[in-house]
């Protein structure tokens, strides 16, 4: 089971890089500076969903191998990691 309050304090710490970003913004700081924090945010961003997509995949596949959900949910996961992995 994923760990909500791990999942929420990275969802803030991003949420402080994008506020960050936004002042550097408005202070005019130099571009290749402000570069580098998106490319930080983006890629802590990415860290979150992959440990909820992880978590997902864990339950998802678990129900599908014991027989307690349909093709059609196995389905779900694939449109679900193609459209994350995009």
């Amino acid at each position: 089971m994923i760990d909500r309050q791990a999942v929420i304090k990275r969802l803030r710490r991003v949420e402080g890089q994008i506020k960050g970003i936004q002042k550097m913004v408005e202070d005019e700081k130099f571009c290749g500076d402000i570069l580098i924090q998106v490319s930080a945010a983006r890629a802590a961003l990415n860290s979150v969903g992959g440990l909820i997509l992880e978590n997902y995949m864990h339950i998802c596949l678990s129900e599908y191998l014991e027989g307690q959900s349909e093709e059609e949910d196995l389905n779900k996961l694939v449109e679900l990691m193609v459209k994350y992995t995009k």
